[in-house]
Formats: C-alpha cells, structure tokens, sequence
C-alpha cells in the first residue's frame, strides 16, 4: 500500500476534512441502525439486478467499508479503494480478506478491464470539480459489460437549494462538496455506458438516521 500520493487541491481539501472529522463520522455512519438503513435502502435497491457471487468489486473511496460488508456477505471479492492510508488501514483489520490500494480516485493505478463492478456510496460529490474524471477512471478499470454503481445526493432535487447554502456553513463539510447533477453524467457518457436503473429515494430516515451526524443527534437516540 503506498502511501505518497499526488493529489489535486480538491482531494487534498477531502483528505484533510475527514482525518479531522474521521472518528466521530464513522461512529455515526457505522453504528447499528444506519448500517441497517444503508442495507434495506441503498444496497439492496442499487445492486437488485445484480448477481454479486464471485464478482470483483472495487468499493471506491471505502473509509472503513460499510458498503465492503454487504458486498462480502453476497459472495463478492472486494477490495478497498481511499486516498487515506489510516481508513485503509482500519478497513483491512475489518475485513482482512480483502485487497487495498491508497490511491486517488482520478488516478487509481489499477489495471485497465480489472474489475467486474466498481461501486460507491457518498463518494462523487466529494469530487468537485472533477467528478467526470473519476467516472472515466472508473470506467477504465471496468470490464466490458461491467457495473457501475452508485448512490450520492441529488443536484436535481428540491432540497439541493437548501444544500448548497448549508454546505457552505456546516463546518461538516468541506468546500467542495455538491450535489451530482445525473443529467450531465449521462449527457456526457451516453457513448460509455448503458443507463439501466435510476431510483430517487431518501426520507426521514435518510436524514435522521444515515445522517445523524450533520443533524447533531446523539448516537443515543439514533433510532429507526
């Protein structure tokens, strides 16, 4: 696993945010309810037509692999992908059978056509401004006929107004941080992949739940 990475100014911005914030963000996004949630809510629906069994999956921008968990109890072979040598490390001690690679996103290293599934969960929107770029590193690294999966909040919803200006003022996050406009996303790789589902969800327990943290709920009373 290296560990000397050449970032651009946005990776490095994200890298920063979240070894400062990195403790109290997994305590809430890994605790018992939200990994539930992510399951029912995120994962079932983003790989229902999916058959994981022996696939290779790139769990992309993993922190310490919540997504790894329910992949690895459907059969796949994962490995980790972070720029941040310390979630990585915490990830293989959570999951020791799988590979890692501290890499960036925009330049993973990895072999062209190596995976059969590249997935990601909160991941893109940390991009900013280079979100099209990782999708093309991602589909570098893909199989033909491979998946490309992920979740990330909206930048065509109704409470993307609202998001923009409380990105701005939340020290939770980081100045780079937007909602993915999917639209542009498809306008610009209609040639490189096949759009097969779309599905806009997220509700009270999207909030209160996957997002406790952002909404200062004390883990306590993290119910769902």
């Amino acid at each position: 696993m290296e560990s000397e990475l050449l970032l651009l100014d946005a990776e490095r911005l994200q890298q920063d945010h979240y070894d400062r914030i990195g403790h109290e963000y997994n305590e809430h996004y890994c605790d018992k309810w939200s990994l539930q949630y992510r399951e029912e809510f995120i994962c079932r629906p983003m790989f229902a037509r999916i058959e994981l069994e022996n696939l290779k999956v790139l769990d992309a921008m993993c922190g310490r692999g919540p997504l790894t968990r329910y992949l690895l109890a459907r059969g796949a072979s994962v490995t980790g992908l972070d720029i941040s040598s310390t979630e990585l490390d915490a990830f293989q001690k959570l999951w020791p059978t799988c590979g890692t690679i501290c890499a960036s996103a925009l330049d993973s290293r990895l072999a062209n056509e190596s995976f059969d599934c590249v997935a990601i969960v909160g991941g893109l929107h940390h991009l900013h401004p280079n979100v099209h770029d990782a999708v093309r590193e991602f589909h570098r690294i893909l199989k033909p006929g491979g998946y490309f999966c992920f979740a990330e909040p909206h930048a065509g919803s109704l409470p993307e107004l609202v998001r923009r200006q409380w990105y701005k003022r939340d020290s939770l996050f980081a100045d780079n941080e937007a909602g993915i406009d999917l639209r542009a996303l498809k306008n610009e790789f209609s040639s490189s992949f096949v759009f097969r589902s779309e599905i806009y969800s997220g509700n009270l327990g999207y909030l209160l739940v996957l997002n406790s943290m952002v909404f200062r709920i004390p883990l306590s009373i993290n119910l769902w």
